[in-house]
C-alpha cells in the first residue's frame, strides 16, 4: 500500500510539472486583450466627435453609431489621454484635420514622461510610432494621437521602467509588428510599466506607446471582451474594409 500511495504522488508530481508550462503560458497570455490589425483588410480610424459634433465618449457609443452607418466594430479601445472636456492633452489628427495641436511642454505625470511619443497612420495607409520631437508634420498624416510614454523604443524597454516597480494599474497602448501590422492591447489586470512594454516587445514591437491607464476599456468580439462603458477623449475603431 505504502509503495503505491508513493508511485502515485511520483505520477501526480511528473504530470504536475509537465503542466507546468502550460500554465505559465495560458496565466501569462490571459493577462492581456489584444487584437492584430492588418491595415489592408482593417480599416482603422481615430473617432472623437460625430457629424454633429457630439463627442463620442464610450465604446458603446461608437459601436451603436457605427451599426447604424452598416458597419460592425471589430475592435476599439481609448486612444489617448484627455483634460476636461474629453479633449486631447496632446497632437490629435483626424481625416487630415489638426483637432488639437502638438504638445511640446513639459509637466508631471504618465503624458509628459519622456521620450514620450505619436502614433500616426499616412494618407497612403503607413503606420509609424515615433517619439514627439520626429514627428514629421502634418502635411501627410491621416490620423494622429499623441500621448506617452513610449514603452518600447528601437527595440529597448523605456529605460525609466523597474521590473520590480509596483506601480501597477490597468493600461493600454499601441505597437507595430515586424511585418507592419499593429498591435493594440490593454490588459486585463492591473501590470507595471515595465511588464506591460515587456509584452509588446515579446510580440516582436520594435516601438511601441502608451494610451493610457485606469480608465482604459476595449471592445474585442472576437475575444468575447466587450466593455461598452468609458468617458474618453479619443477613440481607435476599426471595422471591415
Amino acid at each position: 500500500m505504502a509503495k503505491r500511495l508513493v508511485f502515485l504522488l511520483l505520477l501526480a508530481g511528473a504530470l504536475l510539472v509537465g503542466f507546468l508550462p502550460f500554465v505559465r503560458h495560458q496565466s501569462a497570455d490571459s493577462k492581456y486583450v489584444s487584437y492584430r490589425a492588418d491595415l489592408r483588410k482593417d480599416d482603422l480610424k481615430l473617432y472623437w466627435k460625430d457629424e454633429h459634433g457630439q463627442l463620442f465618449r464610450s465604446l458603446g457609443s461608437l459601436e451603436s453609431w457605427l451599426s447604424a452607418k452598416g458597419k460592425q466594430l471589430k475592435f476599439a479601445m481609448n486612444g489617448g489621454m484627455y483634460k476636461a472636456g474629453n479633449i486631447p492633452v496632446g497632437l490629435f489628427i483626424q481625416e487630415q484635420r489638426v483637432l488639437a495641436p502638438l504638445n511640446t511642454a513639459t509637466g508631471t505625470g504618465n503624458f509628459y514622461l519622456t521620450p514620450n511619443g505619436i502614433f500616426y497612420v499616412t494618407i497612403d495607409n503607413k503606420v509609424a510610432i515615433c517619439r514627439t520631437e520626429a514627428f514629421p508634420g502634418t502635411e501627410k498624416i491621416r490620423f494622429a494621437t499623441q500621448s506617452g510614454p513610449l514603452l518600447v523604443i528601437d527595440g529597448r524597454i523605456h529605460p525609466a521602467f523597474n521590473s520590480a516597480s509596483q506601480n501597477l494599474n490597468i493600461r493600454n497602448g499601441i505597437g507595430i509588428l515586424p511585418d507592419g501590422s499593429l498591435l493594440l492591447v490593454m490588459s486585463r489586470e492591473k501590470v507595471n510599466f515595465y511588464e506591460f512594454a515587456a509584452y509588446f516587445r515579446a510580440q516582436g514591437c520594435r516601438n511601441a506607446l502608451y494610451l493610457d491607464g485606469f480608465v482604459s476599456r476595449a471592445y474585442a468580439p472576437e475575444k468575447e471582451w466587450l466593455q461598452t462603458d468609458g468617458d474618453f477623449g479619443v477613440i481607435i475603431g476599426l471595422t471591415a474594409r
